[in-house]
């Protein structure tokens, strides 16, 4: 469960001074673009946080749906004793996240730090997250169609442009899965969740960092060696595009005789010519020409190499134009796979595995793809008249 959306609110007991020494520090950040509530106001919103009111679990902590002295529903999320985050990081992480408006991404609503309380406040989402509309149990899933689902392609893939090109200082979220995208009553997406993302000042393009993340979305270079850009989130994106249109899980081992995971299965599917496999038996109708589109885009995106992955702007302009993808230019999928060694003498040390899904010889004719040709979005589109 990740950060709930608004767009306008009234607050319940805003402004409450914060307890203890960090109270005036609290107040000097939260009263910036956000509300301070008090700890007492929220205990009463969530029936004493009550567990028939807890409506998601993430690294961080729990979210409950709450409702607001006024009426107003909201879901408050309450951080866990045990986070590694501190205190300093956590009221940074509230400016950053106020700070930040688009359609597509979540807006914070308030906050509470009393004593060792720490807890956010958002908007209540109707649909919950996408991770329970379409991957979870068959009593949370809803039914969603073709455009529905290219709608939330489209969306997240737009709140990603602005985080990545846009925000005033470029932000990697390191967390994009399906229970990070939340769904409004309209099934419009919203990226929640911003407790792993990091800043990127203009003249930095990478980052060395401490892997935080989620298998089966992390990128194996990031996921390998630390090393963190923002084509992480274009690949964990390429691999939520295909849990969108397959209705399955990324991380679940389960296709064909090999029980291969999703990236692995929709890459030997292409080369057996049979990629529409793929599409969710659950959509019985669907336009051909463009699901296959979006396959071949998912594709580009979890390339091994992470400078052949295009940019989330280039991505978006390849979901929203009807183009012929240069597909001389596709590489095989790469993946990270943590496995037990065989030699550990049954002690079960974790060890690391970097696999491309494809072994052997680079194609002859892609001997070689460069950033440069990467850079230029036409290298490896064909935008068709219309």
């Amino acid at each position: 469960m990740g950060i709930m959306h608004v767009m306008g609110f009234s607050c319940f007991g805003a402004f409450d001074s914060c307890k203890g020494d960090i109270g005036t520090r609290t107040e000097e950040i939260a009263t910036n673009n956000v509300r301070l509530y008090s700890y007492h106001s929220l205990r009463a919103a969530t029936g004493n946080f009550h567990p028939s009111n807890r409506i998601g679990r993430g690294g961080f902590g729990v979210v409950y749906r709450g409702i607001l002295r006024d009426g107003t529903q909201v879901a408050i999320k309450s951080l866990s004793a045990e986070s590694k985050q501190g205190t300093d990081e956590f009221l940074t992480e509230i400016n950053v996240i106020s700070n930040i408006r688009h359609t597509n991404l979540v807006q914070l609503l308030g906050c509470c730090v009393e004593d060792t309380n720490r807890i956010l406040v958002y908007e209540y989402m109707e649909n919950n997250s996408l991770a329970g509309a379409l991957l979870g149990s068959k009593g949370e899933r809803v039914p969603l169609d073709w455009p529905k689902r290219a709608a939330i392609c489209m969306g997240t893939a737009s709140g990603l442009v602005f985080l990545h090109e846009e925000a005033e200082l470029a932000i990697v979220h390191r967390d994009i899965k399906a229970s990070n995208i939340l769904l409004d009553e309209n099934f419009r997406p919203k990226i929640g969740d911003f407790g792993l993302a990091k800043l990127f000042p203009d003249n930095v393009t990478h980052v060395s960092t401490r892997v935080a993340g989620t298998m089966g979305y992390l990128a194996p270079e990031y996921a390998l060696l630390g090393q963190l850009t923002k084509k992480a989130d274009v690949y964990s994106f390429g691999v939520l595009m295909l849990e969108i249109i397959s209705g399955r899980r990324s991380s679940k081992a389960a296709f064909g005789e090999e029980l291969l995971v999703l990236v692995e299965w929709t890459w030997k599917l292409r080369e057996m010519g049979r990629l529409l496999d793929v599409v969710d038996p659950e959509l019985p109708e669907y336009p051909g020409d463009e699901v296959m589109r979006f396959i071949k885009v998912a594709l580009f995106c979890t390339q091994a190499a992470s400078h052949q992955r295009p940019s989330m702007k280039q991505v978006l302009e390849m979901l929203s134009k009807e183009v012929n993808l240069n597909e001389k230019l596709l590489t095989e999928p790469g993946l990270y796979r943590p496995y037990h060694s065989q030699q550990s003498g049954g002690g079960g040390a974790t060890e690391t595995s970097f696999s491309l899904v494809k072994k052997g010889k680079q194609s002859d004719n892609n001997p070689s793809v460069t950033l440069t040709q990467l850079d230029n979005f036409q290298s490896f589109t064909q935008v068709l008249a219309r």
